[in-house]
């Protein structure tokens, strides 16, 4: 068993300031890193000559089955990274052990089962989310090649998530920005010198996260570190797993309502606005997704704070994370709104030189990013009950922003507004849904507020034995 020494006691006892310093700027470089690297794809692949506009708009038919991909890799990697950092805390060491154990054989199991089931029904599936008989020659590239690697990516950005969990977030940091560099590179040599589109886009993306893969096993080999391979490799512990896949349930249930929605969104997108909305709509969400994901940066920065100090019973410094956390979520998504609601069209040029998409994607954001400036309290929020294993408010508020109040806003509205209604669709369930998780979350501060530090969680349901 590894020195205690070794242990992120500093967690516990460092100024919070200091701590989410440390551990979310190495967050938020990565997450940062990581929506350039889903953005690479986008910008290469729409200056094809020609089929440009069209081909983008593919990739927005493919994104919500890789987003249902990713749901299943959260649902195991987020709780177990959850778990890691409470157990931490706890400093049980030899359970920590066995929850990476867990991670590889649950996410070889759940990968393996939706790579089958995506390529056994990939046409049916990809009319299904919006393909027309223009964008589907290329969906099917790029789909067919990803999902073929989908346990590839699962197991990678779950051990990278738990690399970050166990007090290495500089090593997750530099992986990632080992895919974006690499994808960088390798993304024009495939897709316009070996001349393979939109496929060549896939294969990129595909070797930059297995050689970061590679890697990977190699840091988790290393027997000093406090979680490492032990034997045997593969098995699992069916109380780590229910625990697990209890608290990753809520990312998993919001990244499946992501799914969800974006099913909606290009069936109406496709009836209101044709094949290049749905291909605006992709441009959008990868400019909101380039703020959003630092905000998880911030939301990866405040996880193993949190947890570690909930399961060491020090709820002051919970709190204190949370506010300080929030409070920089929210500066980032206010910079977010004045950039989509003052300069949308030079955003979307990065893109795309279509003039047909690049209206249609400038009008998207202005109207889609009107209450951007909120969404970051709200993730925070969410995040917060996450990592301290309070499942069913986790859920709830997954749940709420996308399938309680979106999905019924995405149907709706278009047929007063036409493709606007779409659009103004997001701001409206923004603002409701902060609405819901401000009272929620005021209820827990309060809970926090109220526990000295030491004393057991009674009442609040987050603790991980």
């Amino acid at each position: 068993m590894p020195d205690s020494s070794n242990a992120p006691v500093e967690l516990g006892t460092r100024s919070i300031g200091k701590l989410l310093k440390q551990y979310a700027v190495p967050g938020i470089i990565a997450m940062t890193a990581t929506s350039l690297y889903n953005m690479v794809d986008s910008i290469f692949i729409g200056h094809i000559r020609d089929t440009g506009a069209y081909a983008i708009s593919a990739l927005g038919i493919c994104a919500p089955i890789m987003n249902l991909g990713a749901a299943l890799g959260t649902l195991v990697g987020v709780g177990a990274s959850t778990i890691v950092s409470v157990l931490l805390g706890q400093r049980n060491y030899e359970t920590a052990g066995k929850v990476l154990r867990n991670e590889i054989t649950l996410n070889l199991i759940l990968g393996t089962l939706f790579t089958v089931l995506v390529l056994a029904w990939e046409g049916p599936i990809l009319y299904f989310f919006g393909a027309s008989e223009r964008t589907m020659p290329f969906a099917k590239q790029y789909l067919t090649v990803i999902m073929a690697a989908n346990v590839i990516s699962h197991l990678y950005f779950g051990l990278n998530s738990l690399i970050r969990s166990a007090g290495n977030p500089k090593t997750a940091m530099g992986l990632t920005l080992f895919t974006v560099i690499s994808n960088a590179i390798l993304d024009p040599v495939f897709i316009f010198v070996l001349d393979m589109g939109v496929q060549g886009a896939a294969i990129a993306t595909v070797l930059c996260q297995l050689m970061a893969l590679v890697y990977t096993f190699r840091y988790f080999s290393d027997r000093s570190r406090i979680i490492h391979f032990s034997r045997p490799f593969l098995g699992i512990d069916w109380r780590i797993a229910r625990n697990s896949l209890a608290i990753g349930m809520g990312p998993f249930l919001m990244n499946s309502a992501a799914c969800i929605v974006n099913l909606f969104i290009n069936q109406q997108l496709r009836r209101y606005g044709g094949d290049l909305a749905i291909g605006a709509y992709g441009i959008v969400n990868r400019i909101s997704f380039f703020f959003l994901m630092i905000v998880m940066g911030f939301n990866q920065g405040m996880q193993p704070i949190a947890g570690y100090n909930f399961g060491a019973r020090q709820y002051s410094r919970v709190r204190k994370v949370y506010l300080l956390t929030a409070g920089w979520a929210t500066a980032v998504c206010v910079i977010g709104f004045i950039i989509s609601e003052a300069f949308p069209r030079a955003a979307v040029s990065v893109f795309t030189n279509d003039r047909s998409l690049l209206d249609l994607s400038a009008r998207g954001l202005r109207c889609m990013n009107l209450a951007f400036s909120i969404i970051g309290m709200q993730m925070v929020s969410t995040n917060l009950f996450q990592c301290l294993g309070m499942v069913k408010k986790s859920i709830f508020l997954s749940l709420t922003r996308q399938l309680l109040f979106l999905v019924p806003l995405v149907y709706l509205l278009p047929r007063w507004l036409g493709v606007d209604g779409v659009w103004y669709s997001f701001p409206i369930s923004d603002v409701i849904s902060m609405i819901v998780t401000g009272l929620l979350i005021i209820r827990l501060m309060r809970s926090f507020g109220r526990l000295a530090d030491g004393d057991e969680p009674t009442g609040l349901g987050g603790a991980i034995k």
